[in-house]
């Protein structure tokens, strides 16, 4: 009988063990690799308004403003003060991985806190199939970035800026060129201008 519970206690013994109840028990088994890769992939950027983003980026740091075109993605960067925007270049689109690979790129080289992103909202507020594309984009980039991302309306901003250029006489195939470039200042100098009016109202 007493070999019968000693026998017993060890089995219990050795299954309290493999269940990690004791202090001595085995160690749990490490996850799979993909699930380690899993838990290890940053937790996609928040898509926000441009004043709930505001609240997302630090106080200081560069801001890169983007007009997104069917072919074309116009780039422009703010001052760590976010009080001027200036152009950077226009991206050729090609794949959305090349297109993202390059924005994230400009971002790091300029140190970016966030990004702006044009929404072209149409004229009544209602969102037509420009801004679901852009969402569509927003949400692609921010699983590839912690970077928070503020939409900004940019209504009238490619006329606005069509205007402007042709009131410097610049030549229609200069302004093809270059008017995404500047319809990014525009857009991220609007965003600029309304944070620095929400600034002197507090």
């Amino acid at each position: 009988k007493r070999d019968d519970d000693s026998s017993q206690s060890h089995r219990a013994l050795d299954t309290t063990r493999r269940r990690g109840v004791r202090g001595d028990a085995m160690p749990p088994r490490p996850l799979p690799a993909l699930w380690r890769a899993w838990y290890a992939l940053p937790m996609p950027a928040p898509i926000l308004p441009l004043i709930e983003a505001a609240a997302r980026w630090a106080e200081c740091g560069a801001l890169i403003g983007l007009d997104l075109g069917t072919k074309t993605i116009g780039v422009a960067v703010s001052d760590p003060d976010r009080r001027l925007a200036t152009g950077v270049e226009t991206i050729q689109r090609k794949a959305f991985k090349a297109d993202a690979a390059r924005l994230l790129a400009l971002a790091a080289e300029r140190n970016a806190t966030g990004f702006v992103l044009g929404l072209p909202i149409n004229m009544d507020g209602s969102e037509g199939p420009r801004a679901q594309s852009t969402r569509a984009f927003a949400r692609n980039l921010a699983g590839l970035t912690q970077l928070p991302i503020g939409l900004w309306d940019e209504r009238l901003s490619t006329a606005a800026v069509e205007r402007e250029l042709i009131g410097m006489d610049v030549s229609r195939a200069r302004r093809a060129e270059v008017i995404d470039e500047h319809a990014a200042i525009f857009i991220l100098q609007g965003a600029l201008d309304r944070l620095q009016t929400l600034r002197g109202e507090r």
